[in-house]
């Protein structure tokens, strides 16, 4: 079966989970509201400019995630997705996903967000297969720290080679969206590179080397 991969942030959401989180908490009042609010614009822009240090973020947003039993953040993260995500889940992104699960593809997202976020919005898409960077749990805890490879950059492509090997599959037929020139290695790697929604930078690579173009902003 070809593998169908598709970004999350700004791809499948028609916004960004991981800042949408950090926003969510300072409205929550969870954090400390201007301090928090200043960092985590300051590492998106860091991230839409194709700059951002992932080990610096990362030991940032795992923060609260720290502080909180499992317990907690489970109850945070439904009111979450009922606030948050759920609108970002457009109708378009949803029949894309639903067109090539009918086609018999394998699908799968890969993502720079980290699984606590994303794994539960990835499972209401009704997509199996999840590569995100991964927050390490000690003791039943979330740390600041990152387990083994952070799904960012290269750092995809080399998380996509390890599931491919372990999976005894091949990227024969293989497709991926994504809206951002940070997912540029991958998408070089795959058979149809598909650029959605793009920023200014992917949006003038693939003008450049004729990939297909699309919105699933139009609902």
């Amino acid at each position: 079966m070809a593998l169908s991969i598709f970004d999350l942030d700004n791809t499948l959401l028609s916004g960004d989970s991981d800042h949408g989180w950090g926003q969510f908490l300072v409205d929550k009042k969870i954090v400390d509201g201007p301090r928090y609010e200043a960092a985590n614009t300051r590492f998106y822009e860091q991230y839409k400019a194709g700059v951002l240090d992932i080990y610096e973020y990362c030991a940032f947003s795992f923060q609260p995630l720290a502080e909180r039993s499992m317990e907690e953040l489970q109850i945070l993260h439904d009111e979450f997705m009922h606030e948050v995500i759920r609108p970002m889940m457009g109708e378009l992104a949803q029949k894309l996903v639903a067109r090539h699960r009918s086609q018999g593809n394998t699908l799968m997202v890969i993502t720079a967000t980290n699984s606590f976020i994303t794994a539960p919005i990835v499972d209401a898409f009704g997509i199996d297969n999840l590569l995100a960077t991964d927050p390490k749990i000690v003791a039943g805890s979330y740390t600041t720290e990152i387990e083994g490879i952070p799904c960012f950059h290269e750092g995809k492509v080399r998380r996509l080679q390890n599931w491919l090997q372990q999976n005894n599959a091949t990227l024969d037929g293989s497709c991926f969206y994504s809206d951002s020139i940070n997912d540029l290695p991958l998408l070089e790697q795959v058979d149809t590179p598909v650029a959605v929604d793009p920023d200014d930078k992917l949006g003038k690579v693939a003008r450049l080397r004729g990939w297909e173009v699309i919105s699933l902003r139009g609902d």
